[in-house]
């Protein structure tokens, strides 16, 4: 496999959040906070950007900002499988040969951690791509709600992901690592993926990325020097607008 080199952001959003309603249009500053992380993604140079949209409204706000929409399935199972629908409606043609895929409740995602998920497929044995930094907070260690990633670094900043789990692990001295959910994919990867059925370990842990390690794919981790806010109480988006501050 050769290096992507015609690569595009998908960002995925739906309104259905049960602790945050309409969470993709919570205002921030005047936008919508999935405006923010599609200004971010467009920063990061990668490539195009194009907001997968499981609802009207999400697309409105994308197209009135400048952006592209396109509107998948309201009932996909999954971020992926509507990264993956909307990749094969604005490129039936199999142009882009990478996907970076951002989540869309990141509003304070740095466009340099964007670039850096991608990064790791220059190396031509990686499927996927993911995002780790190192826990420095005593609670998140043993917290099953942070994912941690299991993979030895050696000093570097990029490794083969050996596993992901709620868990704490791996037992012993040195570093844990809180799992960012951010993935960059070669697009055959994407391909194969959404088509396999969920997994033993998938299930039990409930972390998605499992089922590509069970089907012998292979996850890069690149570290990154922080985690990311998540927006998914209206706690946290306080958090956020604090932390953007009004733009200029």
């Amino acid at each position: 496999m050769s290096v992507p080199r015609n690569p595009v952001i998908i960002i995925p959003a739906r309104l259905g959040s049960t602790r945050l309603p309409d969470k993709p249009l919570a205002d921030i500053h005047g936008e919508a906070m999935i405006v923010h992380v599609w200004r971010r993604a467009v920063e990061a140079g990668i490539g195009p950007v194009i907001v997968a949209c499981a609802e009207q409204k999400i697309a409105d706000a994308i197209t009135q900002a400048g952006g592209i929409a396109v509107l998948t399935d309201p009932d996909l199972p999954s971020g992926s499988d509507r990264v993956h629908q909307a990749l094969q409606e604005c490129d039936p043609d199999g142009l882009y040969d990478a996907i970076v895929n951002v989540q869309g409740d990141l509003p304070t995602i740095s466009p340099e951690d964007i670039r850096a998920v991608f990064d790791p497929l220059s190396d031509p044995s990686v499927d996927i791509a993911t995002l780790a930094a190192v826990i420095t907070r005593d609670g998140e260690r043993t917290n099953p709600n942070v994912v941690k990633a299991v993979a030895a670094f050696g000093g570097g900043r990029v490794a083969r992901a050996l596993y992901f789990t709620r868990a704490t692990a791996p037992y012993g001295d040195g570093p844990l690592y809180h799992h960012i959910g951010l993935y960059a994919y070669r697009r055959a990867a994407l391909d194969r993926f959404v088509t396999l059925p969920p997994a033993e370990l998938e299930q039990r842990e409930k972390l998605e990325q499992l089922r590509a390690l069970e089907n012998g794919m292979v996850i890069a981790v690149a570290l990154v020097d922080g985690v990311p806010l998540g927006v998914d109480t209206p706690e946290d988006l306080e958090r956020a607008r604090a932390a953007l501050g009004p733009r200029p």
